[in-house]
């Protein structure tokens, strides 16, 4: 628990930080990786050069000033920063290094405004966080056996187009070691050794069900945007990586885990490459409970950018009770839907509405979804004014967006 002698101290920042949060962070990281430069092959420099980490972070720190008096708001963010710290290696030693920095950054960037109580409060109250973030990760890595940053060397067994711009990579075990368990909606962490010398891990959704005896992970050729940089990472897999290449990976983390266990109806909503965790959970139901009920919602560009397109298919003909709805920006051709050759598949025009979906009982099923973040919160608003409750309601973040979850 926070002293009552520090409270006023971090209350009092909520203002500051609204205000002045990204500088701090900015000053943070410029400051630690020119100390530290090691960390660069820990942290995903790409969101760095976007800005996105730095604003992720500063949000971070403004939620945990903001609901100081009541952390609980902040167990699912936490939650899911200490399995993507768990994914990249982070260690206990990492996080004084990170506290000395971020105090460092607040005083730069506040002046005289940073009076020694207030760095004593926020010293006091990172402090805090860090011991539950070592506490937390130290019981994960216990759970996957293994040591902070151990990566497992696998081998590239096949390489599979799934969309014009999406590739799966199948990954077995090097002889004689065993494949990881998982639960459908976890990811794992993929070392990338680019040109220079530069080191990085990204994470990715294993796109198949558990219970095989290779990973599958499905990746997107991200394409330069308009401000932003094509992605090193994944145009390096696409370019690079072939069959009976060596790939080394984390062991599976991820708290966004659909429930495939039950009988009970479930939503499952995505868009573009969020669809990988989803039809990891659809394989999973169709070994399962084939019967169960199951509504599937996804949105793509257009036919052709609609990666696992077969593999749905396939699960319809074995699920009598899978209905699925797409929809496509543009159809190319494919308004009626009969390519898919199956009544249980509507094809909608233009973006996903949930008005569009199946009607299904709003208080027995489970939805999750998984796609960029706009199209979250859209569905996410549409669900909640449907009626469906927020407590059923779960979703998966691609990216720095670490408050994603708080409502």
């Amino acid at each position: 628990m926070l002293s009552e002698a520090a409270r006023p101290y971090i209350q009092a920042s909520v203002p500051v930080l609204r205000e002045q949060g990204v500088t701090i962070t900015k000053t943070f990281y410029k400051n630690m990786f020119s100390e530290h430069p090691e960390l660069t092959r820990i942290f995903n420099m790409g969101n760095q050069a976007s800005g996105a980490q730095q604003q992720s972070l500063a949000a971070a720190v403004f939620a945990y000033a903001d609901n100081i008096d009541q952390p609980e708001a902040l167990t699912p963010v936490v939650s899911r920063i200490v399995h993507k710290h768990a994914s990249v290696g982070i260690r206990a030693e990492h996080y004084p290094i990170v506290g000395r920095h971020l105090l460092g950054a607040i005083q730069e960037t506040l002046g005289e405004a940073a009076t020694p109580d207030l760095l004593s409060a926020w010293e006091e109250a990172y402090g805090l966080l860090a011991n539950a973030f070592i506490e937390e990760e130290r019981k994960l890595y216990a759970a996957a056996e293994t040591e902070p940053g151990q990566l497992l060397n696998m081998t590239v067994q096949e390489v599979q187009d799934q969309s014009l711009n999406v590739r799966s990579f199948l990954l077995t075990p090097e002889a004689g070691a065993p494949l990881p368990s998982f639960m459908p909606g976890q990811y794992i962490s993929v070392e990338a050794l680019l040109p220079g010398g530069m080191r990085q891990l990204r994470q990715y959704s294993l796109s198949d069900a558990p219970g095989k005896t290779h990973f599958r992970i499905s990746v997107k050729r991200e394409a330069a945007g308009k401000e932003t940089p094509a992605g090193r990472v994944s145009n390096w897999l696409h370019d690079t990586v072939k069959a009976g290449d060596t790939l080394r990976i984390s062991p599976p983390f991820g708290d966004f885990t659909p429930d495939t266990n039950t009988t009970e109806p479930i939503v499952l909503l995505s868009a573009g490459v969020g669809v990988t965790p989803m039809i990891s959970a659809l394989n999973d139901i169709a070994q399962r409970h084939p019967g169960r009920r199951v509504i599937f919602g996804h949105a793509a560009r257009s036919p052709a950018f609609h990666a696992h397109r077969d593999e749905l298919a396939h699960a319809i003909e074995l699920m009598p009770n899978l209905v699925c709805t797409v929809f496509y920006e543009d159809v190319d051709g494919d308004h009626s839907g009969n390519s898919w050759s199956n009544h249980a598949v509507t094809v909608q025009s233009g973006r996903m509405e949930v008005s569009a979906l199946p009607e299904w009982d709003l208080n027995e099923a489970s939805v999750y979804m998984c796609g960029p973040m706009p199209f979250m919160q859209a569905q996410w608003k549409a669900l909640v004014a449907k009626g469906v409750p927020a407590s059923r309601i779960h979703q998966e973040v691609f990216g720095p967006g670490l408050l994603d979850h708080l409502r």
